[in-house]
């Protein structure tokens, strides 16, 4: 049984799952497989709802944790941390977006907003980890 204090380690960890998952469904596009591509972004998406959940259950019991650390870290920390919220609030609805059009094959508008939807994406997966890192383990 995972105790509240373990969730922000578990919830990196499905921050980076994400990111491979991302890079490699990318990779699989790029190669024109387009099975295992929609087999890693099906599992980028169940990975990112379960960070999500995690997160919101974290947050919920904790609600906020400091960022301790002084000197040059903190302005670079809170950039970090800004950028990754504003585009954590962006890509949801881009993202259910995405895997709509995909899901419905209009592969068309799935593909014009994937372009947007995978950057953003990927930055908002590696951003957590980052931030979890700078958070935690600095």
């Amino acid at each position: 049984m995972l105790a509240i204090s373990d969730l922000p380690a578990l919830n990196a960890t499905l921050n980076l799952t994400s990111a491979v998952l991302l890079g490699t469904g990318y990779y699989f596009i790029r190669k024109r497989n387009i099975r295992a591509h929609k087999m890693c972004m099906v599992t980028a998406l169940i990975t990112s709802t379960a960070f999500l959940t995690s997160y919101l259950i974290y947050h919920y019991s904790v609600l906020h944790v400091p960022f301790t650390k002084q000197g040059w870290i903190r302005p670079v920390y809170y950039f970090i941390l800004a950028t990754h919220v504003s585009l954590a609030i962006v890509i949801l609805p881009l993202v259910l977006r995405t895997a709509y059009f995909a899901f419905r094959s209009r592969f068309d508008k799935h593909v014009r907003i994937a372009r947007w939807t995978f950057p953003l994406w990927m930055y908002v997966s590696v951003t957590g980890v980052i931030v979890y890192l700078m958070l935690y383990q600095l």
